[in-house]
């Protein structure tokens, strides 16, 4: 792939980092980005969300010399980007965490790609890459579903690393959730809406102190994924769901025939696949009719 022109040098950026009681990443964190910002030599700033931190986040991400937003309360991960988002004062918006797992370092690959692109995504696929073990076969499951269901290979689905156009956001803001699958669904949003999307490889670190993502986390994911693709392509999902109903009654037909006695389950299975293929044509014509033109 040829590498894009990217953004003009001028261009400011604004670096949003939410953080919950990551005091003990947080210092290196914001003085890495800051480090690679200034070296960028663009306008730029880092703006930390404190989302309702009971630690000393708030004020070792002061000292540090960030732009502080302090939240009354928690709330949540994506709810602590978006207010992040609406007070950055550029349009160019690099998101990352907090914890030490993200490489600053990569932020200037991924602006190079900002100028071409609506959403530029650090894609945790390089060569030193630290996922715990017991998260991985949730991960490969719900980005091949997601992958199946957007209709593009998506290779990391919820990277807390990546540049996007304030439009971008503005655009989705109403469908983007305040947990963690902020991520998750702005990335769908932006693919099903035939939005540009470029997954740039990166490495990602152990974290430092605790996560806050528990197991649970991975049913409120699918459930997203599920839900976004219907509002965007519903028949990726109306149309296999009918075609099981369909070969379940065609198989059972079969199965009578030779038998000479049908059932009630043939009717159901052929009325069941009619029923489904028909509502996923109804709600794809009211997402087409919704959507309107895509960002540039």
């Amino acid at each position: 792939m040829t590498r894009p022109g990217g953004v003009p040098e001028g261009d400011g950026v604004s670096v949003v980092m939410p953080a919950l009681n990551e005091e003990e990443g947080i210092a290196s964190s914001v003085r890495d980005v800051r480090e690679v910002m200034e070296r960028l030599q663009r306008p730029h700033e880092i703006v930390v969300v404190d989302d309702g931190s009971t630690d000393r986040t708030a004020d070792l991400a002061a000292q540090e010399g960030a732009t502080l937003l302090r939240l009354p309360c928690t709330l949540g991960y994506g709810g602590a980007l978006k207010a992040g988002i609406a007070r950055a004062r550029f349009d160019t918006i690099v998101i990352t965490d907090a914890d030490g797992t993200y490489p600053a370092e990569a932020i200037p690959e991924l602006l190079a790609f900002a100028g071409d692109f609506d959403m530029v995504v650090g894609a945790r696929t390089g060569a030193d890459v630290h996922i715990p073990a017991l998260r991985r076969p949730a991960k490969w499951f719900l980005r091949h579903l997601a992958s199946y269901l957007a209709g593009r290979p998506i290779p990391d689905l919820n990277s807390g690393l990546r540049v996007v156009r304030r439009g971008l956001v503005e655009r989705f803001e109403h469908l983007l959730p305040s947990g963690f699958s902020f991520t998750t669904s702005i990335t769908l949003a932006a693919l099903c809406n035939d939005s540009l999307v470029h997954f740039h490889p990166i490495d990602y670190r152990a974290r430092l102190g605790d996560s806050k993502i528990r197991a649970s986390h991975a049913f409120d994911f699918l459930m997203l994924i599920l839900r976004t693709v219907v509002f965007y392509n519903p028949l990726k999902v109306f149309l296999p769901l009918g075609a099981v109903f369909f070969l379940v009654g065609f198989g059972k037909m079969v199965w009578d025939f030779f038998i000479g006695d049908f059932s009630d389950t043939v009717v159901m299975g052929f009325l069941g696949a009619v029923m489904i293929w028909s509502v996923g044509l109804l709600s794809d014509q009211i997402s087409r009719a919704s959507l309107g033109p895509r960002i540039r």
